[in-house]
């Protein structure tokens, strides 16, 4: 027999960036504890369309965890308090009959929210996109098992690329530091030959394109790594520092 639960939602609502939101209290009855929480934010629009009230925006898009666009502040935690779990994979089981979920949209000067629990976070694609492209000889490309590379970096480069830009290290970060993405796609290619010959280039343009667009510095605190769905390390911290240093003293 299918199990539900009664909950109260507080959403925060929001009609735009330059207005002034506010908490919004909602029931919900019957929610299925099978039903993932996107799912019951579904059911939640459905209840206020069918009561013609404006239904709360959120972002979503694959719903499989691995686009990181779910980006939602649940009762005080990026995602929720599941480690390793996006919002998406994030299941109503794990809240019990008549709780009260608090839901918030990012909170970061470099994530500005448009609307409701929606915030913009092409900051992160500036960013990438200040890190440029990666050199490669496109005539006689040998063979990739023909580039030795120690399995150790393989792994930690492979660890690194598995960010999804989702933004929680920003969220769970006090100064709303970027450091944790920007050391993720900084440090897989760091890692392998084929991003060595742009890298003090792509770690001073990617940290200075960080600054510029307002996020906050490093707090050591480690709350970025606690609260990455995909637990990267802040090891990847410490790589960027170097590499960044390195660029500069080269200077």
């Amino acid at each position: 027999m299918e199990k539900t639960i009664n909950i109260t939602l507080k959403v925060w609502r929001q009609a735009g960036p330059n207005v002034k939101g506010k908490f919004e209290t909602y029931k919900l009855d019957k929610v299925s504890t099978d039903s993932s929480f996107l799912e019951m934010m579904d059911i939640l629009n459905e209840k206020l369309l069918s009561e013609r009230k404006e239904p709360v925006v959120f972002d979503h898009d694959c719903r499989e965890g691995i686009c990181g666009m779910c980006s939602l502040y649940i009762n005080g935690h990026p995602h929720g308090v599941d480690a390793n779990t996006t919002t998406c994979q994030l299941h109503m089981r794990r809240f019990k009959d008549g709780d009260t979920i608090t839901i918030e949209p990012w909170r970061s000067a470099g994530f500005p929210v448009i609307k409701d629990l929606m915030v913009d976070r092409s900051a992160f694609d500036k960013i990438i996109q200040a890190g440029g492209y990666v050199s490669v000889n496109t005539g006689g490309i040998p063979d990739a098992n023909a580039i030795p590379i120690p399995k150790e970096d393989a792994d930690e480069a492979m660890d690194a690329a598995s960010c999804i830009g989702c933004g929680a290290c920003v969220a769970a970060c006090k100064n709303g530091s970027a450091m944790l993405f920007v050391a993720a796609k900084v440090s897989q290619l760091a890692l392998l030959p084929q991003g060595r010959v742009e890298g003090a280039r792509r770690a001073k343009a990617m940290v200075s394109k960080m600054d510029e667009l307002g996020f906050g510095n490093c707090s050591n605190t480690g709350a970025c790594e606690v609260e990455c769905p995909k637990s990267v390390s802040i090891s990847h911290i410490a790589r960027l520092n170097r590499e960044f240093l390195s660029a500069k003293i080269k200077d």
